[in-house]
């Protein structure tokens, strides 16, 4: 047996998923004895049986990688509870087990997984798959390259001749559409405050006891949400529509007098205020370091 068969068969056994109990199966999903399985690529020693020996990586792995989804999904635990959160990380992992050095790519197929497995959230499948993409969203911001920004007096610098001008976005500045507000959702949930619909409504919860989210009276309405880092911390801010496409346009790489124009296609916004809309959404953007130089 080579070196290469050595490890993907224990890196098999330790992959497979645990008992209830949360002990190393006496029995694979695929029927092969994993005791046989063991002992053909783990020698005992004086204290433990080659299947004691491997347990102990699996069941290390298990606690790891559920531990880390947990730590990446924490909204998405809150919205499905943490019993059937637990159980869809389980069947998650099994479909797309870690094939990374880090766990930071972990969760990367969950969103996905999620929208063919709808059973796994239950009612709250649509409001589960929001929250997913948020949450998988956040890890890509945080670890995404810096550029060199370009400031208000930078932009003033192309005033007189702006039809060429094309700008690019920060690489960590993210643009997402959801229909419900998981962002205030997974705000009180990292607070520790429960969520209701209605901020007034949310409350520091009890100490010593896990706050309970009210999720029955959420309706489904639709949200943009720049997901940004500053100073490494991510932050949200809702946008509206017009904000929206041009961000987007301007990402798409479209000139800047294009991409004013794609903000407006279908806006209602009165015509008399759209240079004082795009002047403010500059200014701001600039502020945030959001826009950067093609």
């Amino acid at each position: 047996m080579t070196l290469l068969e050595i490890q993907r068969r224990v890196f098999r056994a330790i992959t497979e998923p645990l008992t209830p109990g949360e002990r190393m199966r006496p029995c694979g999903l695929d029927g092969r004895s994993m005791r046989e399985e063991v002992e053909a690529v783990i020698k005992p020693n004086d204290r433990l049986t080659s299947f004691q020996r491997l347990e102990i990586y699996n069941r290390q792995y298990w606690f790891r990688v559920l531990g880390s989804l947990a730590e990446d999904f924490p909204g998405l635990q809150a919205v499905v509870g943490e019993r059937r959160f637990e159980k869809l990380c389980q069947d998650y992992l099994i479909a797309h087990p870690s094939r990374s050095h880090t766990l930071r790519d972990l969760g990367r197929h969950l969103h996905d997984w999620l929208c063919d497995h709808p059973g796994h959230a239950g009612r709250r499948h649509l409001l589960a798959l929001d929250m997913a993409r948020l949450e998988w969203t956040n890890i890509e911001s945080f670890d995404a390259a810096t550029l060199p920004v370009i400031t208000q007096d930078g932009l003033l610098d192309f005033a007189s001749d702006a039809s060429g001008l094309r700008l690019r976005l920060q690489p960590s500045l993210r643009l997402i559409t959801v229909s419900h507000p998981v962002d205030d959702i997974r705000l009180a949930v990292k607070d520790g405050v429960t969520w209701t619909p209605g901020s007034s409504n949310a409350v520091r919860s009890t100490r010593g006891r896990s706050a309970r989210h009210d999720f029955s009276r959420l309706k489904a309405q639709p949200l943009h949400i720049a997901v940004h880092r500053q100073q490494n911390t991510i932050y949200y801010k809702r946008l509206d529509s017009e904000s929206l496409h041009l961000l987007r346009a301007l990402g798409s790489g479209r000139s800047l007098l294009g991409s004013i124009s794609a903000a407006f296609k279908r806006s209602a916004m009165p015509e008399s205020e759209r240079a004082a809309f795009v002047q403010a959404g500059f200014q701001h953007w600039t502020s945030l370091g959001w826009l950067c130089a093609q």
